[in-house]
């Protein structure tokens, strides 16, 4: 969310592509991160779905390179796309693929 509204700060600005980079270099290591304790957790309480999350991670980390490599490119042609990007990640991953996962793993007594 602090991406988002980071890079909607910027943008409002004028200064989301002097931005863009600063925050796809936090993006690429909250994916990182995040990916990495969501799959460990899965895996350690049996999530039944969990191949299929893998999955969307892959994507979602093959996206945020392919990003990272456009803004390389071309950097100010790019903060629209990111911004979709993450807020299609918001809604369609976090908000409806995390909180299968995350009941499972209350279910198994994980808070």
């Amino acid at each position: 969310m602090d991406l988002i509204n980071d890079l909607h700060a910027a943008m409002l600005a004028g200064e989301g592509s002097s931005e863009l980079g600063k925050i796809l270099d936090r993006l690429s290591g909250y994916a990182v991160s995040h990916f990495a304790t969501e799959e460990t957790l899965m895996k350690k309480f049996g999530y039944p779905g969990y191949e299929q999350h893998k999955i969307e991670h892959d994507k979602l980390s093959a996206q945020v390179k392919l990003l990272i490599e456009k803004y390389r490119t071309n950097p100010t042609a790019l903060t629209v796309e990111v911004m979709t990007f993450l807020q299609r990640w918001l809604v369609g991953h976090i908000v409806n693929l995390d909180k299968k996962y995350s009941a499972h793993l209350n279910a198994s007594g994980v808070t």
